[in-house]
């Protein structure tokens, strides 16, 4: 990560001091294999990396995978094509910024905010088809420090807003129609994301090095904002069966988990008391 800054950048790995952003106009980098913008810092190219893969997808994060989708898991490739390499992907997308994509997101940073005033929480979902997301922590991330945060119980709810089951209509950028392009949402999608950052409270996946979160590919998500002192540091990957091009385009009715696991589908719906004490899921 810290090779890939160009030689003169200002931010020294060894001092802190220049680890706060946002980037200066000079660093920032619209390519979408190594995006520097704000206070974000994404190396895709890394997602392709036998480092991250082995890590992400290590044999025991594959295993709890597997248990919760059932099926046979596609396969990450060492070396790969990364994420980002066909198609504009953030801060210029999206066509689609997951095309092509045969391994992990990449490692994703956030600078430190420093003495930014703090802004709302936004939540939004990811377009490209996948049915599982997991985050992995690189690095200590405290409370208010960046960390990925999701909006409980968000799935259930935005799951039958879809015209797809795990894929989304996309409007392709035409030059004498330059009005709109990328992500088609319903109108029901567009009012439940509205009410979910009214009326529901984000949980922050704060933790320490090697913490993983798993997340269902429909659950609003975002972020953090961080306020702390050091950078947050994470990979980003996604999960997914051999069998999703046979049902991403299939209408969302019905059950949402029927193409998981006999284990996922027979579980309990609640949880225990103590369980959401130890997810830190209640005050």
């Amino acid at each position: 990560m810290w090779q890939a800054l160009p030689p003169a950048s200002a931010l020294r790995r060894e001092d802190k001091n220049t680890h706060v952003g946002p980037f200066d106009a000079a660093e920032r980098s619209e390519d979408s294999l190594h995006v520097r913008d704000g206070y974000r810092w994404l190396n895709r190219t890394l997602g392709v990396s036998a480092e991250v893969i082995n890590l992400i997808y290590s044999p025991r994060i594959c295993a709890m995978a597997g248990q919760l989708l059932g099926g046979t898991l596609r396969q990450a490739v060492v070396n790969g094509t990364p994420m980002g390499s066909r198609g504009p992907a953030w801060p210029g997308g999206p066509t689609d910024p997951a095309l092509a994509n045969d391994g992990a997101r990449g490692v994703y940073c956030t600078l430190p905010y420093g003495d930014q005033p703090r802004q709302p929480d936004a939540c939004h979902t990811d377009g490209h088809p996948f049915q599982l997301g997991v985050v992995g922590l690189l690095d200590d991330t405290p409370p208010g420090g960046g960390a990925f945060k999701v909006w409980p119980g968000s799935h259930r709810r935005l799951y039958p807003t879809y015209k797809l089951r795990y894929d989304q209509p996309r409007i392709p950028f035409y030059d004498h129609l330059p009005s709109f392009k990328g992500i088609l949402h319903t109108p029901e999608y567009l009012a439940e994301i509205e009410m979910l950052n009214r009326d529901t409270k984000p949980v922050e996946c704060w933790g320490r090095a090697g913490d993983i979160v798993f997340w269902h590919h429909r659950t609003a998500h975002m972020a953090g904002h961080n306020h702390s002192e050091v950078i947050r540091q994470a990979v980003l990957a996604d999960f997914w069966t051999e069998d999703l091009d046979k049902f991403r385009t299939d209408d969302p009715g019905g059950d949402m988990w029927r193409d998981w696991s006999p284990e996922v589908q027979n579980a309990a719906a609640a949880y225990s008391a103590e369980f959401a004490a130890a997810q830190r899921l209640t005050d």
